[in-house]
């Protein structure tokens, strides 16, 4: 007699090898609604599930609110119906593959807020049937997995591994990276049990170019933590360097690129006003906080999060001294303008930028602060900083230049007219050598 997990897999697996079988993507952002895309691209009927009536109607009106996901591509697919959006997390019930992509935050205190996976764990579990797959792609600490989200499935009386699927596989999402887009970057995999990790390559396979399946969801997990922890420790060496380098009268950016051309034993990273996005800034510290249960401290992350996190401070304090150099102008006292409030360039993304904390600073200190970026006309409602929702950009003119006594340039999107703020602008802080490397430096500009 065949075991039933194995009688399952054969049938869950002809329906993904068949693509008959139905996926559902629980969180449409930043991760959700490009894996959605690539769920419906490979012959799956998706559909996604979120809380936000906004973005469900934006789907149904295929209008795509991710730069990831091209708004013509949208509509083919919903035009298809290969891809729809819903409220009726009861529809969990008719999914053959369930994958969670939801937020995974910090605390006040920089302990993991696991709120939304466990509050969308506990949805599913209302739901959940016999031979379904789940699939948690939340960064998160080792363990979570199992720990977390077993249990809470298991509350419906199924099992793991006999009854239901459980696997981890963590988003690789780089927003604005036209190069390596969702399906083409290597899918790490895991599954809870052999069955499961089966299940979980065999659709992971159908919808990207490359899988690697690791031993368990504890090791999945442990690799995208590492991921980021390898980029917040160099991220953070660099700002350090820039620091003392700086004092030396010795240009961090120089020193790079002479040091990139080296053919091996270096890979280079860079600095800037402090992390933003989801992962860099946030996801080291569910390691830090995880350790702790082992008696043991990671100090390397700490110690890289204080540098970064030190990097407004160091900005403003940077721009405090010039104005008072070159204008004897107070900080005070001073209009600047904020240019990119995005985190990262090319990217209409502000989670986590380190423009709204030097933007906090600088109105702390008393200075008038405007910004222009040319992707994020309206600051969007965020939890750190709700008082700078709403806030609009402004434009960039001779005449709007020239009504500040700063340029700070934060964000180096391509989109920006450098040379306009080179020829009008009193004084440039630019923290992403922007200028430079398009040949505009002036007198009046000075890197931070």
């Amino acid at each position: 007699m065949n075991h039933p997990a194995m009688e399952t897999q054969h049938g869950l697996a002809s329906k993904i090898s068949s693509r008959t079988a139905t996926v559902g993507i629980i969180g449409l952002g930043y991760v959700g609604l490009p894996l959605a895309a690539a769920c419906a691209r490979a012959g799956f009927q998706t559909v996604g599930f979120d809380i936000d009536e906004t973005k469900i109607e934006a789907i149904g009106a295929r209008r795509s609110y991710i730069d990831a996901v091209d708004s013509q591509e949208l509509a083919r697919l919903v035009d298809a119906r290969s891809l729809r959006a819903t409220i009726a997390f009861e529809e969990l019930a008719s999914c053959d593959i369930i994958v969670i992509c939801v937020p995974t935050p910090l605390g006040v205190h920089r302990e993991p807020d696991l709120q939304y996976v466990e509050n969308t764990t506990r949805t599913i579990a209302r739901f959940l049937k016999a031979d379904q797959i789940v699939v948690l792609e939340s960064t998160t600490y080792p363990g979570t997995t199992e720990e977390i989200v077993r249990p809470i499935l298991e509350q419906s009386g199924l099992r793991s591994g006999q009854d239901f699927f459980l696997g981890f596989s963590p988003e690789r999402e780089d927003p604005g990276n036209r190069k390596y887009t969702t399906t083409i970057i290597p899918k790490v995999t895991s599954g809870d049990g052999e069955t499961a990790s089966t299940l979980v390559g065999a659709f992971y396979e159908a919808v990207f170019d490359q899988v690697v399946a690791v031993s368990a969801p504890r090791v999945a997990e442990a690799v995208k933590i590492t991921e980021n922890i390898f980029r917040a420790v160099n991220i953070a060496l660099v700002n350090e360097l820039k620091v003392i380098y700086d004092a030396m009268g010795i240009d961090i950016w120089e020193v790079i690129d002479a040091a990139s051309t080296k053919p091996f034993g270096y890979m280079p990273f860079y600095p800037g006003p402090g992390l933003g996005g989801h992962c860099i800034p946030i996801d080291p510290f569910y390691l830090t906080w995880k350790s702790q249960e082992y008696g043991l401290r990671t100090r390397f992350i700490e110690l890289a999060g204080e540098i970064n996190t030190s990097m407004p401070l160091y900005v403003v304090a940077k721009l405090e001294r010039l104005l008072d150099r070159t204008q004897k102008r107070s900080l005070g006292s001073a209009r600047i303008l904020l240019v990119g409030i995005a985190y990262k360039k090319n990217v209409s993304d502000v989670r986590e930028s380190a423009s709204f904390e030097i933007m906090r600073l600088l109105e702390q200190r008393g200075a008038g602060v405007e910004f222009h970026d040319p992707l994020v006309e309206t600051i969007p409602p965020m939890r750190r900083f709700p008082e700078l929702a709403g806030r609009s950009s402004v434009g960039l003119t001779p005449a709007e230049i020239e009504r500040f006594d700063a340029i700070l340039i934060a964000t180096d999107h391509d989109s920006v007219d450098y040379a306009l703020l080179s020829v009008h602008a009193r004084l440039i802080v630019d923290t992403r050598n922007a200028l430079e490397k398009r040949g505009l430096a002036t007198p009046s500009v000075f890197k931070a």
